[in-house]
């Protein structure tokens, strides 16, 4: 458990910049956690997942609602901490590396307006305090979404 991850994403979301902010935050968690391939956002835009800021390697642009973890986590708007992708149905391997996947819905007024979606190259990787860290970050970001009036 990384007891300083939260207080250090804090500080980037006081920028009002949401593409700003959310790098920064990405490289935030990409320095703090090891083990990841990795570590950013997608973004609820034109009926879809589109890629947002991120750091680590080649990623999918575009997601359907109804395909992977990540959509998964848009159309239950919950949180999926998953061990191993490959046996996930529907998996979708931006990165045939990756082995496990935890994806946190970003909620602003009821609605997902983003995720973060975290990947390793290890199965059974992500950990329950590693889950609850990236669901404050999720409250923490919607919470500057609204104050920075960033788009929905």
């Amino acid at each position: 458990m990384n007891k300083y991850i939260n207080e250090q994403i804090r500080s980037f979301l006081e920028e009002p910049d949401m593409i700003a902010a959310l790098a920064n935050v990405s490289a935030v968690i990409s320095q703090n956690y090891d083990r990841l391939n990795w570590a950013g956002f997608y973004l609820v835009k034109n009926g879809e997942l589109i890629l947002g800021p991120f750091q680590g390697k080649v990623a999918c642009v575009h997601i359907p609602f109804d395909k992977g973890v990540c959509g998964k986590c848009y159309r239950d708007a919950k949180v999926q901490r998953i061990d191993d992708v490959l046996a996930f149905p529907g998996h979708i391997a931006c990165d045939s590396a990756s082995r496990s996947e935890l994806c946190v819905p970003i909620i602003v007024d009821g609605q997902v307006v983003a995720e973060i979606d975290l990947d390793s190259p290890e199965k059974e990787r992500f950990t329950a305090d590693e889950e609850n860290e990236m669901i404050q970050a999720a409250e923490d970001i919607a919470a500057a979404w609204t104050e920075h009036h960033w788009p929905n």
